[in-house]
C-alpha cells in the first residue's frame, strides 16, 4: 500500500437543516457545488442539538455541519461560492495534512 502526504485545507460549515439556497436545502446545494468544482470530498453531518450566535437551542431544526477537504487552491476557489450561499452560519477553515492511502498497482 502506498500513501502520499500533502498540505490541505479543511472547511467546516455550520448551519441548520432549515437553511436554504435558491429553494434547495443549503447543505445539498453546497455538496452539489463542491462536486461541480471538482472538490476532493465533502461530508454532511446532522447533529442532535446545538446553538449559535443567537444562543437559541436549534429545535426543531437540527444543526448541520458540512466538512470539506481539498488543497488550499481548490478551497480558495470554493470560498467565493460560500460567500454567496451561506446567509447565516459559521464557516471555519483549518490547515490540515492530507494523507491519501491507496493500493499499489
Amino acid at each position: 500500500m502506498a500513501n502520499t502526504r500533502e498540505p490541505g485545507k479543511l472547511v467546516r460549515i455550520h448551519c441548520t437543516e432549515a437553511d436554504r439556497w435558491q429553494g434547495e436545502k443549503l447543505y445539498e446545494a453546497i455538496v452539489k457545488r463542491c462536486q461541480e468544482l471538482g472538490i476532493a470530498g465533502a461530508t454532511v453531518y446532522r447533529g442532535f442539538e446545538g446553538f449559535g450566535a443567537s444562543t437559541v437551542i436549534l429545535h426543531p431544526h437540527a444543526p448541520i455541519m458540512i466538512s470539506i477537504i481539498d488543497s488550499a487552491d481548490a478551497i480558495a476557489g470554493l470560498i467565493p461560492e460560500l460567500d454567496c450561499m451561506v446567509q447565516q452560519g459559521l464557516v471555519a477553515i483549518s490547515d490540515v495534512e492530507i494523507v491519501r492511502f491507496r493500493q499499489d498497482a
